[in-house]
């Protein structure tokens, strides 16, 4: 509480954007703020208008900052809160946070909080009620601390029906809520952002903590629940205990989760479990259907190890929703279109969002990308206002054929055009840069019919 009995300090989180996602990432610290007695507003500026009053009168506003599109779109932000209101403590928290340091605090942030972040805004929240016992950031920007989660108190954000659907087989297009049972990875994959943070260390959200989440999510309208983790089966005892309950007790909701390749092959006999379970679909990052890409990246997985998880998943009648970094310094004319050919041939063009055809491979702060020896030569200085260090292909046309693929793209969606239907642009243009004859049409040897591959209305990037 405030020394002296004075007014509770005001506190305003912010999140820009997080994939059409209400965000765990003000739901949970909110309810940590509230216990140390401040009023605290949320603003989800993905779908509601920056509340300038609330922001005038607030003592800390944190913004929250993920992924990529959200620290550049918090970036563009923060002049505008400091101009709105100079007394006020600014903070960015999140994943992108710690390793945009530098940029961060030039554009105002005076506190800056990664990996486990609750208890850091609590701490600063501390600070701005006793400012004489420590007027700087004392705490590490990094925190791999094991929290005691709160449950997270969702009441003052915007409701869960502006957020992303799921479409399911019929066309129904269900309410999603959106929780996290786990942060961090145990993996350190190269071109990972979440490895400069947490380097192979992941953290569990205790299963009532999660559990009571999701109830208070489908008391409010969800139907399906995605598991924002970056990788589910980390703790594959936790992921399962939490599935197990859900289903027990929500047998009707479904649910979406993100598991590596690696993981899906290590246990593969619960794959059947997750689709018995209410699972409509699991996100997997491939990544590259190229094994020496995939050897650059440190993925811990091979194209032939992917073809078997895709056997399994449909043994067991669970659809994969692939992503990829299509376009690398790896990258040729030829395998990329040697990528459009194997999506045919494996027949997951219905699978995949069409913005994953046009991924290209982002370089940020802190990488292991850096490790690489051609790397460092194959790139220019630090870009602060773009997160990235930028790189150009030595071979211009593959740096051509992405801007166009992703134009492509970019106007497949906004005509609304099927999955099918932009894949086949893409596909001509890549088998005609690269000089190949395209393959025949094939039948589908998926077991899922494609009318009842689900997907959410909004796909996953970064």
């Amino acid at each position: 509480m405030p020394a002296n009995g004075s007014n509770p300090l005001k506190s305003v989180l912010i999140s820009t954007y997080e994939l059409g996602r209400q965000p765990f990432g003000l739901a949970s610290p909110v309810a940590w703020l509230r216990r140390e007695g401040s009023a605290v507003t949320c603003l989800d500026l993905s779908c509601q208008p920056l509340d300038k009053e609330a922001v005038r009168s607030a003592d800390l506003i944190a913004l929250y900052v993920p992924m990529h599109t959200a620290t550049r779109l918090a970036a563009q932000l923060l002049p505008t809160l400091r101009r709105l209101n100079p007394r006020a403590h600014l903070c960015c928290y999140g994943l992108y946070a710690p390793v945009n340091e530098v940029y961060l605090r030039k554009l105002g942030a005076q506190t800056i909080l990664g990996g486990e972040f609750e208890e850091g805004l609590v701490a600063t929240l501390d600070r701005l009620q006793h400012p004489a016992t420590a007027p700087a950031q004392p705490l590490p920007a990094i925190s791999l601390a094991r929290q005691n989660f709160l449950a997270p108190e969702r009441q003052t954000l915007p409701p869960l029906s502006s957020y992303a659907k799921l479409v399911s087989g019929d066309g129904e297009a269900r309410v999603v809520g959106y929780t996290e049972a786990s942060r961090g990875c145990k993996h350190r994959c190269r071109h990972c952002p979440i490895v400069p943070v947490y380097d192979g260390h992941f953290r569990i959200v205790q299963p009532e903590i999660v559990l009571e989440d999701i109830r208070r999510q489908v008391a409010v309208g969800a139907q399906h629940i995605t598991f924002g983790d970056p990788d589910f089966f980390n703790g594959i005892r936790h992921a399962l205990q939490i599935v197990t309950a859900l289903h027990a007790e929500h047998p009707a909701i479904t649910y979406d989760a993100t598991i590596k390749v690696e993981h899906l092959l290590k246990h593969s006999e619960f794959l059947r479990t997750l689709r018995e379970t209410g699972c409509a679909f699991v996100t997997s990052a491939v990544e590259s259907l190229d094994d020496g890409v995939l050897l650059k990246l440190d993925k811990g997985h091979t194209h032939r190890d992917f073809v078997r998880v895709l056997e399994l998943s449909r043994q067991a009648d669970l659809a994969i929703s692939p992503t990829f970094v299509a376009f690398t310094p790896w990258t040729t004319l030829e395998s990329y279109g040697g990528f459009i050919r194997g999506l045919q041939q494996l027949d997951l063009v219905d699978h995949v969002a069409p913005i994953q055809l046009g991924i290209r491979l982002l370089i940020p702060a802190g990488s292991r990308l850096l490790e690489l020896a051609e790397i460092p030569g194959n790139v220019r200085a630090f870009d602060e206002s773009a997160l990235v260090y930028p790189w150009a292909h030595r071979d211009p046309r593959v740096d051509d054929l992405c801007a166009r693929v992703q134009r492509v793209v970019q106007e497949g969606g906004k005509q609304k055009a099927a999955r099918r239907e932009i894949f086949q642009r893409v596909a001509t243009m890549a088998y005609e840069a690269a000089g190949i004859k395209p393959p025949d049409p094939l039948e589908s040897a998926d077991r899922l019919d494609r009318a009842a591959i689900p997907y959410l209305t909004e796909p996953w990037y970064c």
